[in-house]
């Protein structure tokens, strides 16, 4: 796929999941998937493609996230920004098969900015929500998550470049 297509599938991708977002949220109920915390208002910092778990996500971000964000603040993020990943399984465009838009909700996760309670795990705790509540991971988890966010220790521990600079 050249340059243009996947751009145009990746732009295709963010429409439909900000798009879609409020209709999946009313048309579910909370016993099918979990109901949306705070962070259902949050504004996109990025969006970004999982291939070996085949998930499509927005990432959004708190106040704090944009504010830092779009005055390029990010080395290191400041503390009090919450980045929020927002999943769905992937699946092709029912209409459109070159596109790769959100299908099942999979779940949201959560990175915390605080350098002096987090020290240890990079200034960054990890967590995820359960229905409105965020639930910071215990040590084990948090372990998982920052092994992996370790290769972008020079970024502080984030991946995502935000979209809007």
């Amino acid at each position: 796929m050249n340059t243009n297509a996947k751009y145009l599938t990746w732009l295709a991708a963010l429409l439909t999941l900000l798009l879609t977002t409020p209709a999946l949220q009313a048309e579910t109920s909370a016993t099918e998937k979990p109901e949306y915390g705070d962070y259902q208002d949050w504004r996109v910092l990025g969006v970004s493609h999982r291939l070996e778990k085949k998930f499509v996500r927005a990432i959004v971000g708190n106040n704090a996230a944009i504010k830092a964000g779009r005055a390029g603040n990010t080395q290191p993020w400041p503390d009090g920004v919450i980045i929020a990943k927002l999943s769905w399984k992937e699946q092709t465009h029912s209409r459109w098969p070159q596109a790769v838009v959100p299908g099942e909700f999979a779940g949201a996760e959560a990175m915390v900015k605080d350098s002096k309670k987090y020290a240890a795990t990079g200034g960054w705790g990890f967590g995820h929500w359960e229905g409105k509540n965020l639930v910071m991971n215990d040590q084990e988890k948090t372990a998982t998550c920052l092994a992996c966010h370790t290769v972008m220790k020079d970024k502080d521990y984030v991946f995502t470049e935000p979209a809007f600079q």
